[in-house]
């Protein structure tokens, strides 16, 4: 048993680096080189291989038979399952070694299940869960929860139960206002008679903006993600006219997922929510009501920054 800045390193390992945080542990055959630098409080478990240009956080566990390469960032809270797999090359070739590899991010509170491949130049985003074996070829954002090969987005974390649009008005309000959240559904009236059906909606009353602007989403394949951003002004009002879609909706405080599988609801995102569409059905077609006309200065794009401004907002 050994100790440096009041680490444990086990005997058996070969540990070379000395920029190792306070109260980390590091098993037995677990090899750091030099240039490494992993945070306090970590637990670094048999059989890993830590490479030169990699940073590890806080508070991180990184369990048995993982090989962390030059060129990784492991944010603070971060959960790596057994045998998971990290690249930095592309296009590997035997003893030739690009100029710089790839840097691949995995932000804090992020969990990757065991025997995961993550492909290089990636970002599995905060908060994110990547399911056991999942090969991750494209970013994961933030709170996704994605499974498969190639991974796709099947969830996000705390997101409460996909809730379908009611069948009446009150049902409807019933779904969002118990806990007086301002992110509704609003159930549209519809008109059946022998001749077709008719759904309609009144800008200021049913609609609770007056709308300057609307766009349509189709043809979205089922593995895509919109939306993932927040307005400071704008007011949203979606509505799926044909097919179904998911909407996740998250103030920064609380976060939720709804279906939209029919014409005469919708769905109201005021400023400051995070918006995300996903799961479009194949013949999905996404209506958009907007308040303001469009301006790039009114989005954003980084989860981050959204909930900086959620924060100082409560």
């Amino acid at each position: 048993m050994s100790s440096a800045n009041n680490a444990y390193v086990h005997p058996l390992a070969d540990v070379l680096t000395t920029r190792i945080g306070f109260g980390t542990k590091l098993w037995q055959y677990v090899v750091a080189l030099p240039g490494a630098a992993i945070g306090a409080d970590c637990n670094i478990c048999s059989h890993c291989f830590i490479e030169n240009d990699v940073v590890i956080g806080d508070r991180v566990t990184i369990k048995n038979g993982v090989q962390l390469w030059d060129g990784l960032r492991v944010g603070d809270d971060v959960f790596v399952g057994p045998n998971v797999t990290f690249t930095n090359d592309k296009l590997p070739r035997s003893k030739q070694h690009p100029a710089e590899y790839l840097t691949t991010q995995i932000e804090a509170g992020a969990s990757i299940g065991g025997g995961a491949t993550i492909l290089p130049g990636l970002k599995i985003g905060r908060s994110a869960m990547v399911g056991s074996g999942a090969v991750v070829t494209r970013s994961v954002p933030p709170n996704a929860i994605v499974v498969g090969n190639p991974a796709r987005i099947i969830g996000y974390v705390d997101a409460r139960g996909a809730e379908r649009g009611a069948r009446t008005s009150e049902q409807a309000n019933s779904v969002t206002d118990a806990d007086d959240w301002n992110v509704k559904l609003h159930q549209l009236p519809r008109v059946i008679d022998i001749r077709g059906s008719l759904t309609v909606g009144e800008f200021e009353r049913s609609i609770p903006f007056a709308a300057k602007r609307y766009f349509m989403v189709f043809d979205v394949p089922s593995v895509e993600t919109r939306g993932e951003h927040a307005h400071l002004e704008c007011h949203q009002f979606l509505v799926c006219v044909r097919g179904s879609v998911s909407v996740v909706a998250d103030d920064g405080h609380k976060r939720r997922e709804f279906t939209l599988d029919r014409p005469d609801l919708g769905l109201h995102l005021p400023p400051m929510v995070w918006g995300i569409q996903y799961k479009y059905s194949s013949d999905a077609l996404l209506l958009v009501f907007a308040s303001h006309y469009y301006d790039s200065n009114d989005y954003i794009r980084d989860y981050d920054e959204f909930m900086a401004l959620a924060g100082a907002a409560k």
